[in-house]
């Protein structure tokens, strides 16, 4: 691919735009069938409920903790780690008798009569359902509401045809993400509706710059068709589309790395979308435009007359 981008001879992406849509139309498929079968792993922030962060002196026993919880009455809590392996988290369903510091009070003694260690509570976290509903409801409108806007000004910006495929490769991005979110079972809180945003913005951008690439050659080139224009214009942009995208997967993967728990989740969103996106930026939103029609003569800027030509013109 070096010597080729070297050469400057254009790589024939559209040769494979089929074999493309159709590994896109699996995935989205598989992604779908996924959420609907294994669900969403919703986060506190959306199912409502208590979380609390408590510290062990030794190694956690996690099978043990369960046991102590179940005993107490706390059969539905979910435990695991926090870091390291001293440090635990515990999330309950909502409970009308017993909120806030009660409650936590009585996963401590649980925990301290079961495991016979102490114990230390690090945090204690209340959200309520209704809340949590109305989180989940917001999150979902920032995405269409960025959809619609991005669908308005790419159409405005270019063309529709091309506004078309660029919303329809976000949408691609956005739902084989959550997608492997739901395969993996992967905790959906307010930082992974962050990451899906952020997600949508840096593949914009990606594709915004294909397609400013596309116009331009849309008015420079003469000879070859729309597929020549489309290979032409993603070649001259590919060493920048990896280049970016290789940077930005650098810093993300320090995050996965290094970032701890707390911001797992959102790093595992921005590595997944940023190879989705990258991949959708050269084929999906281009070959898509391709497959409505775009031709020549929608990108060419209006013609303007003259005042006086046209009676210039008459014999």
């Amino acid at each position: 691919m070096y010597q080729l981008l070297q050469t400057g001879k254009a790589i024939d992406f559209m040769r494979w735009s089929k074999v493309a849509f159709f590994v896109s139309l699996v995935m989205i498929a598989a992604a779908i069938g996924t959420v609907a079968t294994k669900k969403l792993n919703w986060g506190l922030d959306f199912t409502g409920g208590t979380l609390i962060e408590v510290g062990f002196e030794q190694p956690a026993d996690l099978s043990l903790i369960r046991e102590s919880l179940e005993k107490a009455g706390f059969g539905d809590a979910i435990v695991q780690n926090f870091g390291t392996a001293r440090d635990v988290l515990v999330r309950l369903q909502p409970r009308e008798t017993l909120k806030g510091e009660k409650l936590g009070l009585q996963i401590i003694d649980a925990l301290k009569a079961g495991t016979e260690q102490n114990v230390e509570m690090r945090r204690i976290e209340f959200v309520g359902p209704n809340v949590g509903d109305e989180l989940a409801e917001a999150g979902g409108l920032a995405i269409i509401a960025s959809l619609l806007c991005i669908l308005l000004y790419v159409s405005m910006r270019f063309e529709w045809r091309l506004a078309a495929g660029a919303v329809l490769a976000l949408a691609h991005d956005i739902i084989i993400t959550i997608g492997i979110f739901s395969f993996l079972q992967i905790e959906v809180d307010l930082t992974i509706v962050a990451a899906l945003l952020t997600v949508v913005g840096y593949s914009l951008n990606d594709t915004i710059v294909v397609f400013d690439r596309i116009r331009e050659n849309f008015r420079k080139m003469r000879k070859g068709d729309s597929a020549d224009v489309m290979n032409n214009s993603i070649t001259q942009t590919l060493s920048r589309t990896l280049i970016t995208s290789g940077t930005t997967l650098f810093v993300v993967i320090a995050l996965f790395l290094q970032g701890g728990t707390m911001i797992h989740g959102f790093a595992t969103a921005l590595l997944i979308g940023i190879v989705v996106g990258t991949y959708s930026s050269i084929y999906v939103a281009s070959a898509l435009a391709l497959k409505l029609g775009i031709v020549r003569e929608h990108l060419m800027p209006p013609q303007v007359e003259k005042e006086g030509e046209e009676f210039e013109s008459m014999p």
